[in-house]
């Protein structure tokens, strides 16, 4: 049976457009706040923007008490949040007289927030079961840039009558990454959950940490990076037209994605590796057999074979690797900014279509995960931008197949509880436009691992027979 496509056109009503700027009781918002951008940030200089929705379920919530109660409590504690984090509610900026860019908050700066009505299906957008992707763009924010300037972070808080709200957060790549956006709206909930209380120092764990002299990488990689960028936008470096613009990925979203979330438990794991094993050869009897391995590699098998096709056809995977606990010393994970690295392999696709290509993917991943543990963690970055930007550039002009991971299980997000219960859902919308799966830890604490995809209808219904019988 082919699974039901829901599909909703429903009314959104923009309340209100407002500026949350840290408040003005604190003497650190009243100081001009600079922040330099380092290699790593830089890596990902015109990157989309990462979007995620935060859906919180209130079966009785009126407009009356949304506006009164809950509203009220999401800015000030947002306001309060943004003292402990001041280049968010400042600017990614380009002086004239700078090599390269800086964020800069300055008095009077602060986050925009778009407080939004909807009519749209609560229960559809916030399950597992599929739905248009584009179904949930209203609910996410726009970072506001140009070529002077860029916005760090966009808030969206929209309310859905009777049913809940949801927090949108979109975040600049270049100014910070999944480890810290995470942080700061776990941070943005404590004070929330806390009472507002203005005198109350955030735990250790959720300060950040802003020294930039402990990301230590080769000489020039932070200028050779951005040169990499500027030529890929059509730009000299030399010149004074220097563009803080955003590139979009391969044109945005196409319009017939839909999504869905899957969940592999934790008994699907036990049968992944029973499975495994026995299949590996003995000098692969210590590969590393992760519960981020296995559901990487399971899921990229999965998606190749619903794509189907031409075993010839090359498939790029790659994820991101946290650097902070890598690094010689290591930088503490309360870090703010980028820290991180991409991990790309190449295959044909026949290595996953054949009856052993669950193996083959296990192999794969294990094999990159074991690399980035046994090596110098920054060793061959002078080559990541630009062999990462030549498979995007293929990706493109050829039917190369790319799968990427956002997010991860460790992030914990089910854990951001703002006082009034911990998510019903927690969602990456920009998948959609970046051929990624997002990961995140199951929301019932199980153990298990919760991935979100953004296909096509066939493959999504291709994929949907697949994952349950292929454990």
């Amino acid at each position: 049976m082919d699974m039901v496509f829901h599909n909703q056109r429903d009314r959104m009503e923009i309340l209100e457009v407002t500026q949350v700027a840290p408040t003005s009781n604190s003497p650190e918002s009243t100081t001009e706040f600079r922040l330099p951008l380092t290699f790593s940030d830089i890596l990902w200089f015109t990157s989309p923007p990462v979007e995620r929705l935060f859906f919180y379920q209130l079966d009785e919530l009126t407009p009356a008490c949304f506006n009164s109660v809950i509203l009220p409590k999401l800015k000030r504690s947002l306001s309060l949040t943004l003292v402990h984090y001041l280049p968010l509610a400042g600017n990614l900026k380009w002086p004239p007289n700078e090599p390269k860019p800086i964020i800069l908050y300055t008095p009077n700066d602060g986050v925009s927030l778009t407080v939004a009505h909807s009519d749209a299906d609560f229960n559809i957008l916030s399950s597992n079961g599929v739905y248009d992707a584009a179904e949930l763009h209203p609910l996410k924010p726009d970072l506001v840039t140009s070529d002077i300037s860029a916005s760090a972070i966009a808030v969206q808080v929209t309310l859905f009558p009777n049913k809940g709200f949801c927090i949108g957060i979109t975040a600049h790549h270049a100014v910070l990454d999944g480890q810290t956006t995470t942080m700061f709206i776990k941070s943005w909930a404590h004070i929330c959950k806390q009472g507002n209380d203005e005198n109350s120092p955030l735990p250790p764990e959720l300060t950040p940490f802003f020294d930039r002299s402990v990301i230590k990488g080769p000489d020039g990689l932070d200028m050779l990076y951005l040169n990499q960028w500027l030529a890929t936008s059509g730009l000299d470096s030399d010149t004074s037209k220097k563009s803080l613009k955003i590139t979009s990925a391969g044109g945005g979203a196409a319009s017939d994605l839909v999504r869905a979330t899957f969940e592999i438990t934790r008994e699907d794991f036990k049968k992944l590796r029973e499975r495994v094993l026995p299949k590996l050869p003995d000098s692969g009897k210590e590969m590393h057999l992760s519960t981020f391995v296995l559901s990487f590699a399971y899921v990229t098998t999965c998606m190749v074979k619903a794509r189907g096709g031409d075993g010839d056809r090359k498939v790029a995977f790659a994820f991101t690797a946290d650097c902070r606990p890598r690094l010689n010393p290591p930088v503490s994970q309360n870090y703010f900014g980028n820290c991180n690295r991409p991990k790309f392999e190449v295959a044909k696709a026949r290595d996953f279509l054949d009856e052993n290509g669950f193996v083959f993917a296990v192999q794969k991943a294990s094999g990159m995960v074991k690399d980035l543990m046994e090596r110098w963690v920054l060793e061959g970055m002078e080559r990541i931008l630009s062999y990462s930007l030549d498979v995007l550039k293929e990706t493109s002009e050829s039917n190369l197949q790319i799968i990427t991971v956002a997010g991860s299980p460790r992030f914990g997000v089910y854990g951001t509880d703002f006082g009034w219960g911990k998510p019903h859902k927690v969602v990456i919308v920009s998948i959609d436009k970046s051929g990624a799966i997002s990961m995140a830890e199951s929301r019932d604490g199980s153990g298990g691992v919760e991935i979100g995809l953004a296909l096509n209808k066939h493959e999504m219904n291709n994929i949907s027979w697949l994952f349950p019988r292929y454990v």
